[in-house]
This record gives structure tokens, sequence and C-alpha cells, in this order.
């Protein structure tokens, strides 16, 4: 590891740590634990198709690589191992005092072998008629090749035995979590309430699915996969985008594979069988688990009624610029309003987006999508403006990582509907939050904006923090309607004197910015930078902030993920402070703060100081001017910065050490909420 530099993929690893870190918190409730460990298991699946995946790609290009990363991938992929190993058997340690935790309180996660004669009858009954008729076995031979396992599923790798005999075959089943739910509750017994894994029923049912054979013994162990990712677009311009895409999509389904988890129980033969039939190298990543694989599924573990289990919810506080029963249009026209979810309500943008579509004035609605809620409320309103003959625009980008089916689905729906779709940019991802409606009354132009942090997502918006800009401000209107003209016609660019677009501006004026602050503490003048962000691994931009930090600029960040800027090194670092914070909401939110001289330059932004946002994907930071917005985001800043509950130092040894408690606690989550609610209900 590179003094100066963290790599990003050891980082992110550290990230993980703090997700795991609440699930071992006793402070936390105790279902909300089990949440924690899902995510985490969710996060490492994907941070291996995707990271590891492309480490792993690179360690192919011998020393160029290292050229490109600044960083050998062979090494840091051993180093990945080895933490990830460290942390599977922290997971599992944790895991097992959860399950103890729920025992003290008459619950109990138990197997096929454990259940009395209520709950065997329940389960069999329930086996023949959901289970049963989702299953297709694989019989594993010599001379047969390995059928292609899905990515994202568990499979019970079985071994069938007869009694005083040799006789041994072996099988593959998929266990169907993507129709039935992982987790099941059983009927209530003497000994309170019970819950069985859809593996342990499958397991239960051996018999009943391979009565064909004469097998009397069975045994499965669990296995799961994981594959690269990403997506190889090729240049054929016979073909569509969307064609291309979708035969991108069905390549990921033969991706290679870049991980193999196997229940460490399992027999060294089936083991060898295995790992032979997937071509397994010794670069490859093999971990020995538990019994039971892919617990992000604990992010949906069923309600168990009993509220300390559970945070108590936040209830989402009324903005005080939005009347109920009122025009959201006008109150935007009054004055620019920044919602910042969940605190506030999601429907609000709903309530605009339907407004907009009976409006008689409004001749246009324009808006980028990127990830879309299953059910999606704002595509029913833009639907309902195409109804009420609204034209109606969505850049809609499909190469939003493992949702790009579901967004050609989405693309096609609105098609069929009338409304105009365009399928981002070529080359680029387009990540931009961006809306804009068009009202036209006795020939006067009227438009509103709204610039966020966040997708238009109900779901996420329900569980992560996110700013979104409501104004009729010009200066940021027109530079929205150039923004969706550039969409229309790729090679139009226009010039932006507020709006920051990335690829074209962003690094550019980051580094004025800079400049700036360096500028002014060399003159003896106050200069600070406060950056709240996902994530920050470019180098050029982490040198700027270095050069800062050295030139007496006070810099301050909140970084929920990634991190390769390493605070606090002598005369590089030394200004530069920084914390992370995981809590039960996931912080998103990114925006900026420069001191200038005392005239402070305020920015929310679509990007993060990562080398993909600036220079490979259409981005929107935003400069906010409203005053009393722009105080809140500082002091919004501060309560973050003063968290001592859920904040944790982030370092060059990554310890992840909790902030030192004060006398007083302060937990910013909770005292953002208890914050707006303050302003917004006088």
């Amino acid at each position: 590891m590179s003094r100066t530099y963290i790599p990003k993929e050891i980082s992110w690893l550290s990230f993980n740590e703090r997700v795991l870190q609440e699930a071992e918190n006793k402070e936390v409730p105790l279902i909300e634990r089990f949440k924690f460990l899902g995510i985490y298991s969710n996060n490492l699946d994907e941070y291996f198709r995707v990271r590891v995946a492309t480490l792993k790609r690179l360690s192919h290009l011998g020393n160029k690589s290292k050229d490109v990363l600044g960083y050998s991938p062979k090494a840091t992929l051993k180093k990945i191992q080895k933490i990830v190993l460290e942390q599977n058997t922290k997971f599992e340690k944790i895991y097992t005092m959860l399950i103890q935790e729920l025992a003290k309180h008459n619950i109990h996660i138990i197997n096929e072998k454990q259940l009395n004669h209520e709950q065997s009858e329940f389960v069999r009954s329930y086996f023949h008629s959901e289970v049963r008729t989702r299953l297709m076995p694989f019989l594993l031979e010599k001379d047969k090749e390995m059928p292609n396992l899905t990515d994202d599923a568990i499979y019970l790798a079985i071994i069938l035995k007869k009694k005083d005999s040799d006789k041994t075959r072996y099988a593959l089943i998929e266990v169907p979590t993507n129709i039935l739910p992982r987790l099941i509750i059983l009927p209530d017994s003497e000994t309170g309430r019970n819950l069985i894994y859809l593996d342990d029923i499958i397991r239960f049912g051996l018999k009943d699915i391979f009565f064909i054979f004469d097998f009397d013994e069975f045994s499965a162990y669990t296995i799961k996969l994981t594959k690269d990712a990403e997506l190889e677009i090729a240049d054929d311009i016979s073909e569509s985008y969307i064609e291309k895409l979708s035969k991108s999509l069905h390549q990921r389904k033969w991706g290679s594979p870049v991980r193999f988890i196997y229940d460490r129980k399992m027999p060294a033969d089936l083991l060898n069988i295995l790992t032979k039939k997937l071509n397994f190298g010794p670069d490859d990543v093999i971990i020995p688990a538990d019994r039971y694989h892919n617990l992000k599924d604990l992010m949906h573990i069923p309600s168990l009624g009993k509220k300390k289990f559970y945070y108590e919810p936040l209830v989402p506080i009324n903005h005080k610029d939005i009347q109920a029963g009122k025009s959201i249009l006008s109150a935007i026209k009054k004055k620019d309003i920044m919602l910042f979810f969940p605190y506030h309500p999601f429907d609000y943008l709903i309530d605009l987006l339907r407004e907009a579509s009976i409006d008689p004035f409004v001749t246009s609605i324009q808006i980028t999508l990127y990830r879309l809620a299953r059910n999606s409320s704002v595509i029913n309103a833009l639907l309902n403006a195409v109804m009420n003959g609204k034209k109606v625009t969505t850049v809609v980008e499909l190469q939003a990582r493992f949702d790009e089916e579901a967004n050609i689905l989405w693309g096609n729906k609105l098609m069929d509907a009338g409304v105009k779709v365009i399928y981002g940019v070529p080359g680029l991802k387009v990540h931009a939050k961006l809306l804009l409606i068009t009202k036209v009354k006795n020939d006067v132009i009227q438009r509103y904006a709204a610039i966020g942090t966040g997708n238009f997502n109900e779901d996420t918006a329900r569980v992560y923090t996110d700013h979104l800009l409501l104004t009729t401000d010009i200066k940021i209107t027109n530079e929205v309607f150039k923004a969706f003209s550039f969409f229309n016609v790729n090679y139009k660019k226009d010039n932006y004197y507020h709006l920051v677009l990335s690829p074209f501006a962003l690094r550019n004026k980051i580094n004025l910015l800079i400049d700036n602050e360096i500028k002014n503490a060399k003159a003896g003048k106050k200069a600070y930078i406060y950056l709240k962000l996902n994530n920050i691994s470019d180098t050029e931009i982490i040198d700027r902030l270095y050069e800062a930090s050295s030139a007496g600029v006070n810099i301050k960040m909140i970084i929920r993920g990634m991190m390769s800027l390493v605070p606090g090194l002598k005369d590089i670092s030394e200004n530069i402070k920084a914390i992370g914070i995981v809590d039960r909401l996931l912080e998103h939110s990114r925006f900026m703060i420069f001191c200038n001289g005392g005239d402070e330059e305020c920015f929310i932004s679509s990007a993060d100081l990562m080398t993909r946002n600036i220079d490979h994907r259409i981005e929107v930071t935003c400069p906010v001017f409203d005053k009393n917005i722009k105080n809140e985001l500082k002091e919004i800043f501060q309560i973050q910065w003063n968290d001592n509950v859920k904040a944790r130092k982030l370092d060059s040894t990554l310890s992840n050490k909790f902030v030192k408690p004060g006398k007083k606690e302060h937990r910013s989550q909770l005292d953002v909420y208890n914050y707006l609610k303050k302003i917004h209900e006088k």
C-alpha cells in the first residue's frame, strides 16, 4: 500500500467492516442487527462481482496494470482474500451470537432435524405445495459438463448414498430464493416461535426428490458462486444499442467465476469434483463458510412482531414551504426549496409530477431515470402526464449496473405509452438526477427544475439520505434546459456558467475551488473545505487536497464508503480529518462547501470524487444560491461532524475506531431529524 493512497478496493472493505460493526453493536435493535449482516453480505456480493472481477482482469495485463492502477492488482487480490477471510470469521461469530440472542426471546432458527411432529407435517405440506415443483435437480457425472450456475443464487450440492454399499452419486439443486422467502415461520410450539431456512426444507424433502433412485442416505452442502458482472458491449453498428446490451446481459450469466463459497463440512471428494468442474485455479477466491450462505436474505427477515427488535420509525417531516392541498409549483415559484429524504416525504416529488401532469399550462416534463422503484409511482405519474397531452421525455440509463434489464422494460413501457425515451449518451453513463417542468402561460415560459443527489426512486428514498433542490431560478433552470438539449443532440455542447457538468467541467471546477482556498490560506485568510461524499478515490483531486492541506487549508470530510486519501500524514495531510457514519440510514447525499474568503460557495452533486464520475459519466453539480438553504446544509454538515455515537475516524490504519464519546451523545441522523423538525414545524 502506498504511503499517500489507499487502494480503493481495500478502503471499500474497511467500509463494509463498519457495516459489520453495526451488526455487532448491542445498542442496535436485534432484528436490525440481522439486517446489517444482510447488508454486509449483499455489499460483498456486489464487491466481488464488480471490483474483484475488475482487478482479476487487470492482473492478466502484467506490469501494465500496475501503471494503470498505481498498485499491483495481484498483490491487492491476495490482501483482499486475507481481509475477507478475517471478516468472514467475524461475520460467523456475530451470526451465532445473534441466533443465541433470539433464543433468549424464545425465537429459534431450527433445521430439518430439529422439527417436532406438528412442524414436520407443516414442512412436508409446504415442501409439496410450494417447493417441490420449483426444484430442478442436476446429476453431476464425470463426463458431463457442469451447468451454468446462476450468479445470484445458492445451491445444494448433494451426496446420495446407499447403506452398506459404495454406491454414491452427486447432484445439484438451486434453492429458489428468487421465488420463495428464504426464512419461513413455523407454527408456534411450546418452545416459542420458530423459523426454518428454505434450504433446510429442501433437505427435509430430498428423499421425495430422488425417489426414483435406490438411495437411503442424503446429505446436502450449500455452495455459492460469484461471477464477473462487467458488461462487454460489442461495437456492431448493425445492431441497436438495446440489442447489444441484451446480448451482453446474456453473456454476463456466463461470466468468469471470481469467488466460490462452500460449506466447510463438505467432504473432500465432493469439493474436488466441484472445483474441477468449475475450473478454479490458484488465483481464485475459495472461501469455506458455515452451513448457510447468501445471507443477504437477512435484509428481509420476516416480521417477528416485537417493537423493541426494530428501530422506531422516523415519521417524515412536512416542509414548511409546502402546504397540504396547495400547489407545489406555486410554492417553488415563490422560493427555492431543498428537500432532504427520507426526513421529508418523497411523496412531494410524486405530487409535483402529478400536479404537472394535470396543470393545463404545463407543456412538457423532462426527467433522467437511473434506478427506479419496483412499482414506480414516478413512472405512473409520467404515464398520466402523457395521457393528459403533455410532452414527456425520459433519459433512461440502460447501463445502471444490475438494473439494466429492469430499465429496458421500463423504457419499452414508456415508449409504448408515447413517451420520448432517450437511452443515455453513447460512451457515457447518465448518472445526473434532473427534472424539468415547462409551463407556458400567456406566451410566457416558466421552468421548474429539480436537481438531486439521489435517484427518483421511492423505495431507496426511505432508507437513503439525499438532497433534492426545487427551483425556478433562471440561472439554474436555463442550464437544466441546456442539459436536456444535450441529451437530445449529443454534439450540441452549450456553455454552462452555473451548473457544473461531468465529464466536461467538474475536474477543472474542483481544481479552481481548491486553488482559491490555497490562495486565501497563503494570504493569511480563513480557508476551509467541507466535503460530504460517498467515495473519494481520484488521485489528482486527492493530490490537490494534499496541496491545500500543506498550504494551511482546514479540510473536513464525511465519507461513507471508499476513501483513497490518507489523512493526518506529516507535511502532506496534517490539516485533513475524515469520519465515516454508518447508522440506520445509508448516507448517500453529496455536498461540498468552500470558504471562498467568507462568501461561502456551496454545491450539491450527483457525483463522487472518483475518476469514473468526473471523467466518464454525465453528472451534475449544482450551486446553492439561497442563503437559508446554504446555512441549512452547513448546519447539517456540522451536526454530522459532531457525531460521537455512529461516526468512525477514517485514518491510514483503517482502524474504524469510533469517535470518542463526549459528555453529551450526538447521534447525527437523529440530530438532523430533530434539527429539521425544529425548522419546519415552527
